[in-house]
């Protein structure tokens, strides 16, 4: 025992030290991961036997669970919600195309079996949130027309629709399967899987409004048990516990709860570790000497899936929504395998249907492949598309929760009227315990002193004392559009509900701290003050 733990840590840390090495020479962190378990493998330096895919299921399988609810806790609704369509679309259909296309290419150009090459097809038909997840964060990827957002809500829910396919599949190749077994395994998979997401968390947000954690800690065990039970219950019936996972996790990463943010750091480690895990578990469970046997098609199915069948099914669903040819180009090489694809490839190896093709070793070629060739270049592709956006943070699109200090900055404009305009920092009366720390004037920074005055233009930065208690403030945004009855009307009139309070407006580039005669105008989103703590900031 003490031995394996010893083992265990070793292969932790040097996992820790790939991730840097990574970022510094520009290798996706997760292909050192599945390299690293291939030179611990039966192989490798340390040769160690591991043969049980049943055991490395059941574990990636959990690991999945995980990143499946974080991948929706993290998301950001407001700024994906503009291509929750498009999004949706590409994680059901486009998997759909995808996977019929790759069996279609296995069945005639490589001569496999009729199933057993839709099999193929259904397992690297999603592409992979982790996989996604990982390069978008360690590149820090500002990506142009909500792409990011696209991409994410895409890798994070088409999971689902691909276990769902290898499941029928798997049903038919078993003769278990007749036609009204299928249509209910659909049935079972789709609804079961949506109503027990949205019934848990509609639960989970119920008690989280009532019930006050007495230990510290005991709310990140609340979540954990959280994420486990939203894909158990739904799967002891039938259910897709992928997706129910997934909505529940994207509709409390929603929901104002107190804690959030270190339930957000939380989760980031255990992610991160599950990632660790199942990819380096799954290099250890390969075995390299086979590799060359199935080496080129693997490469066959990698050039088809990259350059034709994901950029056509692509292109099939997102042309109707008039995208940017360029948007539409990087997405369609955004779409990474990983580690989902090779545990749908493992439940097909314990699975008791029959394959005569090494579909294990062919499925984890492919990702490896891809992460190798698509996450390398999936940074330079985006700027040689003139996709990438240094303006935006790609921490906007994923749900991102700021340290704690205790201090925090003002940034106020000074104009023609404002009452501090020409005049000496030395006569302006401040709140206590705020500060004038820096002046922005025509690109220059100022350090003041009493006698600085301020002009006209200036841009003035203020510290002070940071809320002690941020979680009781529950913010919500209203977007105004041509058709809202507020257009026109003064803050003063805008009372939608009461015990709100508009307390900042984004209009464009600008934003503004208004006041009572502040014209409500359209394009305008308002930051609203809500007294209720648990009121979710946005809606289906």
């Amino acid at each position: 025992m003490n031995t394996g733990l010893f083992i265990t840590s070793i292969i932790i840390l040097l996992c820790i030290l790939l991730n840097r090495v990574s970022r510094k020479i520009g290798i996706p962190m997760l292909l050192g991961f599945i390299l690293l378990g291939m030179l611990f493998g039966s192989d490798g330096i340390l040769k160690i036997p591991f043969e049980n895919y049943r055991l490395a299921e059941d574990i990636c399988s959990a690991a999945l669970i995980f990143i499946m609810f974080y991948g929706g806790f993290g998301t950001n609704w407001k700024t994906a919600r503009p291509v929750a369509v498009k999004s949706i679309c590409l994680s059901t259909l486009g998997v759909i195309f995808t996977a019929f296309l790759t069996g279609m290419f296995c069945y005639l150009i490589l001569h496999i079996s009729l199933l057993e090459s839709f099999l193929i097809g259904s397992v690297i038909s999603s592409t992979d949130a982790a996989s996604v997840f990982s390069i978008l964060q360690s590149k820090n990827m500002g990506l142009k027309y909500h792409t990011a957002s696209m991409l994410e809500i895409e890798s994070g829910s088409n999971d689902p629709c691909s276990y769902m396919l290898t499941a029928i599949l798997l049903s038919i190749m078993g003769n278990q399967a007749s036609t009204g077994k299928i249509v209910y395994l659909i049935f079972s998979q789709l609804v079961y899987g949506i109503l027990f997401g949205f019934l848990i968390a509609f639960l989970a947000r119920k008690f989280l409004r009532h019930f006050e954690f007495s230990t510290p800690g005991f709310d990140m065990a609340f979540m954990v048990a959280l994420a486990l039970v939203s894909y158990a219950l739904p799967s002891l019936i039938g259910g897709n516990g992928y997706m129910s996972t997934y909505i529940v996790g994207i509709i409390l990463g929603n929901t104002k709860i107190k804690g959030k943010k270190s339930m957000v750091n939380f989760f980031d480690g255990i992610t991160g570790l599950m990632q660790m895990l199942i990819f380096f578990l799954l290099g250890l469970l390969a075995t390299p000497s086979k590799l060359p046997e199935i080496f080129f098609t693997a490469l066959f199915i990698a050039l088809f899936l990259t350059f034709i069948a994901r950029p056509a099914a692509v292109f099939a669903i997102l042309a109707p929504f008039k995208c940017k040819k360029e948007q539409i180009l990087l997405v369609s090489f955004a779409g990474l395998r990983g580690a989902a694809s090779i545990v749908f490839a493992i439940m097909a190896t314990v699975d008791d249907a029959y394959t005569s093709i090494d579909l294990f070793h062919i499925v984890f070629c492919i990702v490896l492949l891809s992460i190798l060739f698509q996450g390398t270049f999936l940074s330079s592709v985006a700027k040689k598309l003139k996709m990438s956006d240094e303006n935006e943070d790609i921490r906007k699109t994923f749900s991102d929760y700021s340290e704690e200090v205790d201090l925090q900055f003002i940034q106020l404009l000074i104009n023609e009227n404002h009452p501090w305009c020409l005049k000496p920092v030395k006569e302006l009366i401040l709140p206590p315990d705020a500060l004038i720390i820096m002046i922005l004037r025509d690109k220059k920074r100022i350090i003041p002193n009493g006698e600085t005055i301020l002009h006209p233009k200036d841009t003035v930065i203020l510290s002070a004392r940071i809320f002690a208690e941020p979680d009781s403030l529950s913010l919500t945004e209203l977007q105004i559009d041509s058709a809202s009855p507020w257009i026109g009307n003064r803050i003063s009139e805008f009372s939608p509900y009461a015990g709100e309070l508009v307390i900042m407006i984004i209009r464009g580039e600008e934003t503004i701290v208004p006041n009572g005669d502040t014209i409500i105008l359209d394009k305008d989103l308002l930051v609203i003050y809500s007294s209720d703590k648990y009121k979710p900031d946005f809606s289906f």
